[in-house]
Formats: structure tokens, sequence, C-alpha cells
């Protein structure tokens, strides 16, 4: 096997900083892909850029916690607010999910509502992910791939990070805490949805336990540890914070991750040790 690598960016469409980030870091950088929050507030926006952009992937990611929905409270009021903000109660939002059959027909009504808010852009829907992984919970997961099939879209996000690697090059982060346990475990579950569903994945991904910290000195290290087969690695690129990135996400340092993306050595270091970018459509 040889080793892959997609490069991509998570919330195109939260404001017009994190759009700028993303066409820099095509124009200037290694980005291949990014990932459109449909109803974000700068959604338009990064609509009109991926026009201008055709080399640009440019994939769903699905919200359904911490962002903005499509339909009006009046039509899903059991999950937005009076500003069609999702909470951010990961747990309780889980356990929902679950128990309440309301809840997921109203979760199933917007999630469809995203997809065909996206189809109407006129751009090509490329691939599927979810912020904040949500569709490790197997109802999401279910609904997801059952919309998806809807849709003949057959390519999605597996959030499988191999904490082993990080651990080896990384001392400063704490890798084995509860929730890249959950998320290794979930994983599971999930790559046997994908795999029975008929859809693809990659096999590998990096960018949860380094989330918003994707710096180019940890990516140094990274690369020559890539395993083989095919990674993604997703960044939160923005120029600045500001609102509502800045209030959901303060630790975060987009700024760096920008500079990670268009820094001058990260095509070589990728070509001194046999990486290939690759995107979705390659797998």
């Amino acid at each position: 096997m040889t080793r892959k690598i997609l490069i991509s960016a998570d919330d195109f469409g939260l404001s017009v900083e994190v759009n700028e980030a993303i066409e820099i870091a095509h124009r200037q950088g290694v980005l291949s892909t990014a990932n459109l929050m449909i109803a974000g507030d700068a959604a338009e926006d990064a609509i009109i850029r991926a026009k201008r952009m055709p080399n640009l992937q440019v994939g769903l990611h699905v919200v359904v916690i911490e962002g903005k929905s499509i339909l009006p409270k009046s039509e899903i009021p059991l999950l937005v607010d009076e500003n069609r903000l999702f909470p951010s109660q990961q747990l309780k939002m889980g356990i929902n999910y679950f128990f309440n059959q309301h809840i997921r027909r109203q979760l199933e009504k917007e999630i469809r509502a995203q997809f065909e808010t996206f189809r109407k852009t006129g751009l090509a829907l490329d691939h599927i992910d979810v912020h904040k992984h949500m569709h490790l919970h197997p109802t999401i997961a279910q609904l997801i791939i059952k919309i998806s099939h809807d849709y003949r879209l057959q390519r999605i996000r597996l959030p499988k990070e191999p904490v082993k690697i990080l651990r080896s090059i990384d001392q400063t982060t704490n890798l084995d805490n509860t929730n890249n346990l959950l998320v290794y475990y979930w994983c599971k579950f999930l790559e046997e949805q994908i795999k029975k569903a008929g859809m693809k994945s990659f096999d590998w991904c990096f960018g949860l336990s380094w989330c918003g910290h994707m710096t180019f000195d940890r990516i140094q290290k990274l690369i020559p540890s890539l395993p083989q087969g095919n990674s993604e690695l997703f960044f939160h690129p923005a120029t600045t914070k500001t609102g509502l990135y800045n209030q959901l996400m303060p630790q975060y340092e987009p700024e760096k991750e920008l500079e990670t993306l268009c820094h001058p050595d990260f095509p070589k270091l990728l070509q001194e040790h046999g990486i290939h970018p690759i995107t979705w459509k390659n797998i």
C-alpha cells in the first residue's frame, strides 16, 4: 500500500474570516477540500467563493450541534432555539436523539433540509461529514447514511484517529482522555455501518486530538509517521477569530492553522516522504 493524504478544512460558511482563510489556503497552500456549513452566517459568501474555485472539492458539513439549522424553530421546536441554534450539551442531546422519536423525526427533517439546500446551490456534493463528529451517534449515523443514499452520495468521513501514532510523536497532549477513548470505541460501530451501507471512507483521520492546533511543527512530526493507506487531515483555519467562532471555539488557533496550510515547506515535506495528495474522488 502507498500512503495518500487528503487535506481538508471544516466550517466553510461559519464566518467570512473562515471563508477567506479557506480561499487563501486553496489558492496559495495545500488545501484541496472544504466542508460547507450550509446554514452558516457566511454560507452565501462561501458558495460564491466555491464557484470561482472549480478545483476546490466541497462537501456538506451537517450541523446538529453548536450551529444554526436551516429550518426555523417552528418546524423543529425540539431541536433549536429562537435563533435557530442547536445547543452544545452533547451527552444530553445524544440521549434525546436515541430515545425520543419526536426528536428523531425533526432531526431527519432538518438533515434532509441541509442536503436539499446544498443541492440547490448547484455545487457538486463531494462527500459528507458532521460537525463535532456527531454521526458517531448511531441514530445520527443511521439518518445520515439513509439520506446520503437518497442523494446517491457514497463518501463519508470516519473520524478514526490512530492515537498510538500521535502518542509516539507528541508528549504534550493528553491523548488518553475519556473523549478520545469514546471516539475510538464508537468509530468501530460507525465503520460497520459505513461498510454495511456500501459507502466509502478514508482509513485514518487526523485533527481530533490536535483540533484547532494543527501547527506546522506538529505536521512535520506527523507526516513521516503516517500509516499506510488513505489519511485525512482536517483543519479549522480563519484569518481572525470573531463572532460565533470566538464564542464557540475561543481556545482554537485558526490563524496558525492557516499558516500551516500555506507553509512553503508543506509540499516538500509530502514529497520527501512519498505522500501523495488525493481527494475523495480518488478512493
